[in-house]
């Protein structure tokens, strides 16, 4: 667990570091490389539960589908939803926090809703990036990538968690 938090953390710094050079790129492939191998062994728990592929696909589906929705919203509207910033940033770092001290004290209730909650925060990034990426407030292309994949990363993980929750018997 350690190790893999410093390693998220480690690369997304050098990411955010190596921004304006070519060497960002590497970063980016390293960065969603590292996480898609940490995905690897949580898809593969998930699809040993009974009905578990069908859970797998099910937290793909709505991924994809909430992911597709709330950034059409965002190109179509042009609605600038910049002023959800402050509220994303302390709700991440709170149930950051929170998701790691479900993990250290072992309270499966509190890690249930650190996942829903990071559902709505991961929901709000979306919006947020894209309308970001659309009205010019971010115009580095490694970083609005990465944004968006931890935000596609983490909505995943936390519904995938969920839905497993409601699978396991």
């Amino acid at each position: 667990m350690i190790i893999t938090l410093v390693g998220y953390f480690g690369l997304l710094f050098l990411t955010s570091k190596l921004r304006n050079s070519a060497w960002g790129i590497l970063s980016v492939f390293a960065l969603t490389g590292f996480m898609g191998y940490t995905l690897g062994p949580i898809v593969s728990f998930y699809a040993g539960l009974p009905n578990g592929t069908e859970t797998v696909m099910m937290a793909l589906g709505g991924t994809g589908a909430i992911f597709v929705g709330l950034s059409a919203y965002a190109v179509t509207t042009r609605k600038d939803f910049s002023y959800m910033s402050g509220f994303l940033m302390v709700g991440i770092l709170v149930a950051f926090l929170a998701g790691l001290g479900a993990i250290f004290f072992s309270i499966p209730a509190l890690s249930l809703t650190v996942s829903a909650a990071f559902v709505l925060l991961m929901s709000g990034l979306i919006l947020y990036e894209t309308s970001n990426i659309i009205h010019g407030g971010e115009t580095n292309y490694i970083m609005a990538t990465v944004s968006l994949f931890v935000a596609f990363f983490n909505l995943f993980t936390s519904l995938l968690h969920l839905l497993g929750f409601m699978n396991n018997d």
